[in-house]
């Protein structure tokens, strides 16, 4: 097995899920390492769910932080290399064979933390695993990317986050799951999001605007600072609800694209009526249509970066209605 590993997929489909699991696997005190199947009822077992385990490790972005803090996987500057996650592999495993350290939203690492642990990652210590956890091997530095092992994880198909939400009680309704599911792209998380019943009103007042030839910066601005404001002042719920406004409106373009180059729409999609009035007065081709999603990708790693939230949702509008507006035919040349 690798020393290291990159998870890589959209957020919400397992990858942290599975991470603990293999650390269950590796931890466990019943069954061998080897045959990768813990009991999940021993001791170790039952510390690894409980985060207890003291030879597991789990580091995790603070909600209010838009960067890794670089004390976590080093300690602060009076304790230097003496404690964090750098610290804590290195050392000896307590209980099992192995110490396994888990570094979840690998994304969110600047520079100097990532290239805190390249040593650790180029020289690992004897029985230790590290797992990163992020959505793109595109967003971790070339230097993480080489000397780690990564696995690719794809959303999950509807009908198994419909299971996992009735499964585990998050949905009690198996219609609601059912939609929720179909809409979620995969992703349970997501699938929870979509369960605010305000959002449905709001998708629907957010794709009428975007199916008109000119966008109304100013209306269509003022319902998505109104469902913002309705999440209460907490960042980290009020950037949740950007994700899905942004992300919706990125869902309405991918659909126009693919109808105005001839592919067919994604299948269990509910948006034809929307993208069938836009066609009727789209201003322009399938490269203006793949310019807005490419702004609402742009505005949805704006989101994780803490940008300002009233300025991102006022500039990715505007930017939305400068590719979308009409240009003028051009004039012959003489």
């Amino acid at each position: 097995m690798a020393s290291s590993f990159l998870f890589m997929g959209p957020e919400g489909i397992g990858k942290r899920s599975f991470a603990l699991k293999l650390a269950q696997a590796l931890l466990c005190g019943a069954r061998p390492e080897a045959a990768l199947d813990p009991c999940g009822l021993c001791p170790a077992c039952t510390q690894v769910l409980a985060l207890t385990h003291p030879d597991l490790e789990l580091v995790a972005k603070p909600p209010e932080k838009s960067e890794l803090p670089l004390e976590l996987l080093i300690g602060d500057k009076e304790h230097r290399m003496r404690r964090g996650l750098c610290h804590w592999i290195a050392m000896k495993p307590f209980m099992g064979g192995r110490k396994v350290a888990i570094l979840d939203d690998a994304d969110s690492l600047n520079p100097e933390g990532a290239n805190s642990l390249l040593k650790t990652l180029e020289e690992p210590p004897p029985r230790s695993l590290l797992i990163l956890i992020g959505t793109s091997p595109a967003r971790q530095l070339p230097t993480i990317r080489s000397r780690c092992q990564i696995v690719r994880f794809r959303p999950l198909p509807a009908e198994v986050v419909q299971s996992i939400l009735i499964g585990q009680g998050l949905v009690e309704d198996a219609a609601e799951a059912g939609k929720l599911a179909r809409h979620a792209g995969g992703s349970v998380r997501r699938a929870l999001e979509l369960a605010e019943p305000e959002w449905w009103t709001v998708r629907g007042v957010l794709y009428d605007h975007l199916q008109q030839p000119a966008l109304d910066c100013g209306r269509l601005a003022t319902a998505v600072a109104a469902f913002l404001e309705q999440s209460g002042k907490e960042a980290s719920a009020r950037r949740g609800r950007m994700r899905q406004v942004i992300g919706s409106a990125g869902e309405f373009y991918e659909q126009l694209l693919r109808r105005l180059s001839g592919s067919p729409p994604l299948e269990g999609s509910d948006l034809g009526p929307w993208i069938d009035r836009a066609l009727a007065a789209w201003p322009g081709d399938a490269l203006m249509a793949a310019a807005c999603a490419d702004r609402c990708l742009e505005a949805l790693e704006q989101i994780e970066r803490n940008a300002n939230q009233t300025t991102l949702v006022e500039c990715w509008i505007d930017d939305l209605a400068a590719v979308t507006m009409p240009r003028p035919p051009s004039r012959p040349t003489r």
